[in-house]
Order: C-alpha cells, then sequence, then structure tokens
C-alpha cells in the first residue's frame, strides 16, 4: 500500500467520521475514496481528503442535507460565494425557528415538571361554548402567500405590523381597529404550501409599498365562534368543538376559517394566549 494511501479504518478515526458515514458519502459521490481494491473492495483515502471529510462532516452538524452539502461544496470549488451565503442564511432562519420551537416545548414540560409530571398540564387549556355571531364587513391590510403555518404566520404578521408603524402611515395616522387575524383558505391541512392570509382591521389613509400587499374589505359572514386559551399547538381542539357544534346543529362550514390573536407570545406565558376562532356557517 502506498504511504499516501489512508484506510478507511484509519481514515475514520483521524476525520471522526464512521465507517458507515463514510460508505454513504461514497454512493452519494460526496467523499470518493481515491483508491477502491478490487479484489477486496477496500477503500483507501488519501490525506487532502482529510479536509474534505471535515467540511461534511461540519456541514452536517450544521443540519444541512446531503443534497445541499453537494451543492455547496459545489459552489465552494467555483466560487460561488453568493450561493454560500444564501443557504447559510436560508438555514440561519430554520434554525431560529427550530430554537423559537423547542423554547416551547421547554416551557411546556418545565411547567408539566412542576406540577409533579401531571399529563394533563401538557394539555392545559380552556375552550368557550360555541356561539353563533353575525361579523361585519372589515377594512383590512392584508398579504397572502403559500408556506408552511409557523414560519409564514410569523412571516407575514411581522410584515404588515412593519408596514402600519412606517413613519409615513404614523404620520396619516393609521389605527389598527381590531385584533390581526389568520385567514385559512385550504380545505385540508397541508405540512407545506399552506394557502395562508394575514389581515389586520385598520382605519386611515395607508401607504403600501409591497406590491403583493393590499387594501381590502372582507365579507360580512356568520360563524360559529369559540375562544380558546392556551399555547397555538392545541388550537386544533378548538376547531373540533365548533365542527362537532355545527354537525349536531345541521350546520355546513366554510372557509376560510379565522383566528384572530388577541395577545403576544412573546408577552405573555403560552398558557395565557387567547385565540378566536371562527368557521363559516350555513344552514343545510
Amino acid at each position: 500500500m502506498p504511504v499516501d494511501q489512508i484506510p478507511i479504518g484509519k481514515f475514520s478515526l483521524m476525520t471522526r467520521l464512521s465507517q458507515k458515514a463514510l460508505r454513504l458519502y461514497d454512493s452519494k459521490e460526496l467523499l470518493v475514496p481515491k483508491v477502491k481494491d478490487s479484489f477486496t473492495g477496500y477503500r483507501y483515502y488519501t490525506v487532502p481528503q482529510i479536509e474534505l471529510g471535515m467540511k461534511i462532516k461540519t456541514f452536517t452538524f450544521l443540519g444541512f442535507s446531503l443534497e445541499e452539502i453537494s451543492m455547496l461544496l459545489d459552489a465552494e470549488s467555483k466560487g460561488n460565494n453568493e450561493f454560500i451565503e444564501t443557504c447559510f442564511r436560508k438555514r440561519l432562519e430554520e434554525v431560529r425557528l427550530e430554537a423559537g420551537k423547542l423554547q416551547r416545548i421547554e416551557g411546556i414540560l418545565q411547567g408539566a415538571c412542576r406540577q409533579n409530571g401531571k399529563v394533563k398540564e401538557i394539555f392545559k387549556m380552556s375552550i368557550t361554548e360555541p356561539v353563533i355571531k353575525e361579523i361585519p364587513e372589515l377594512r383590512v391590510l392584508s398579504k397572502r402567500e403559500k408556506g408552511n403555518f409557523v414560519e409564514t404566520i410569523g412571516k407575514l404578521i411581522g410584515e404588515i405590523c412593519v408596514c402600519v408603524s412606517s413613519p409615513e402611515n404614523q404620520r396619516n395616522r393609521v389605527k389598527t381597529t381590531g385584533p390581526i387575524m389568520f385567514l385559512c383558505h385550504d380545505e385540508e391541512y397541508k405540512e407545506t404550501g399552506a394557502d395562508i392570509e394575514i389581515a389586520l382591521p385598520v382605519s386611515g389613509r395607508l401607504s403600501v409599498e409591497d406590491p403583493i400587499m393590499e387594501i381590502k374589505t372582507l365579507p360580512a359572514v356568520r360563524a360559529v365562534s369559540v375562544i380558546y386559551r392556551g399555547p397555538y399547538p392545541g388550537v386544533e381542539a378548538a376547531y373540533k368543538k365548533i365542527f362537532s357544534y355545527a354537525e349536531e346543529n345541521n350546520l355546513e362550514t366554510m372557509m376560510p376559517s379565522r383566528e384572530l390573536y388577541f395577545n403576544d407570545p412573546a408577552e405573555v406565558p403560552e398558557e395565557e394566549l387567547m385565540t378566536e376562532v371562527q368557521v363559516r356557517i350555513r344552514e343545510r
């Protein structure tokens, strides 16, 4: 064996990459051994490949998929730093969302631990009895796009709030006239590509620069409404109560539904979050 050929076991030890991982990277053409013995099938690497192995290990630790790692390595070889920066920024946003989710999970579990591990504390919430409401038409600032729920709803709420609080709109005395709301236009739950609209009731002469954002009037609707108190991940219980009520009273439900958010998760504990869920109805 030439001196510069490193057998897979030793290469694994040097890079702290398991032999299983190295075989996977070989099959994906990310880190192909310099030599493969045609008789034994043994893999041999070279010293320069140690650096490549460490790069793959680092990208994996940062949460990039093997497909993304392949594109990053290709971009690096071509000096395409703009593409690499774009990938890093995208992953940073994903990490921030993951960190926020983990913080919420931590808070829920800490609360349950303080209650001696009672499972019911994890599902602590309250829902009012359903009522039928006649909801008048509303003038709103709205933006609609497709995406996943957590990321897209947070993004659109932020963009609408920035627009309303702009210096020009403050000079024009633009006011919010109701809670910000989420309108779901899909007939079924979608992990990705959900049709999401965020709307904020407003008054005043509003200046809007975003071409996708619009000032519109939501129509008057008749809806079944409940007030839900608790973490956002449990709001499905409110919908269950509404749909059960509609079925019992021979009412047909229609989309889009509306979720009105009465307080800010950055300001109150999750168990105190207040959400009104409204689902349009008509007699069957």
